[in-house]
């Protein structure tokens, strides 16, 4: 059995079941694990009681935000953030454990390749790829940013590359990935922001969203996966916006 290394994983969740028991079972190389929920009604709580973590709660008032906040209520200063739908892989673990973290700078941080799922199957082209993320960090110099959406840990340092990956069960199908509740936090961030667009110029970025997921990240090697995944990369270019300009022209 692996030493844990001492370090706290933290995460954020609501009604998370589906994938929890996983990925909570692959931060057994984790001293601690956080959870902060916001509401769950499902067996999240009593899933997380299971795997022995810290247990919290907050109403949700924006990603950014709810992830700061877990990582305030971790116990060591080296943290793992991890989402409820992500499984750290046994390669990560291991050079995890593998790391002396007593010498490390903590003006360092890690990142690591998140791999895509739509169901069972891993979408291996598109704009979805390659994914890196940040998530291994030190609290005393690094953060999630307070964006309320499309967070992401802003680096300090220099970043180094962890082996292995993130399990990112993104989508039970294809039919979930275009998401309304994204696009409408997105236009409430670009009401504060002043952002507009014309119907010409959303027409020019859906377009372009398309042919370059498709095209250009060759997301047709995906097979239909990729055209829904590049019809998202479109939608997810021109939604927002569109949501922020019309309620403009409303008021």
């Amino acid at each position: 059995m692996r030493e844990k290394a001492p370090l706290s994983a933290v995460l954020i969740t609501e009604n998370a079941e589906e994938h929890l028991d996983r990925v909570l079972g692959a931060l057994r190389c984790c001293g601690e694990i956080v959870v902060l929920d916001s509401g769950s009604t499902d067996r999240t709580r009593e899933i997380a009681l299971e795997h022995g973590a810290s247990w919290h709660e907050r109403p949700f008032d924006g990603y950014g935000p709810q992830k700061r906040h877990a990582v305030v209520r971790a116990g060591y200063d080296w943290i793992l953030a991890v989402d409820a739908d992500e499984v750290l892989d046994e390669e990560a673990g291991a050079a995890i454990s593998a790391i002396d973290w007593g010498r490390q700078d903590p003006s360092l941080c890690w990142r690591l390749r998140r791999r895509p799922f739509v169901g069972r199957r891993e979408i291996r082209f598109g704009h979805w790829n390659p994914d890196w993320v940040v998530r291994l960090f030190h609290r005393g110099h690094h953060d999630f940013s307070t964006a309320s959406i499309h967070e992401s840990v802003t680096p300090t340092g220099a970043v180094r590359t962890l082996p292995g990956s993130l399990i990112h069960f993104s989508y039970r199908d294809v039919g979930e990935i275009i998401r309304m509740d994204y696009h409408r936090l997105k236009a409430g961030r670009y009401r504060d922001q002043g952002r507009r667009a014309s119907g010409p110029l959303l027409a020019a970025r859906a377009t372009w969203a398309f042919f370059y997921s498709f095209v250009v990240r060759r997301g047709f090697l995906d097979g239909p996966a990729g055209v829904v995944v590049a019809l998202a990369g479109a939608v997810n270019a021109v939604m927002g916006l569109a949501l922020a300009s019309e309620e403009t022209r409303k008021s």
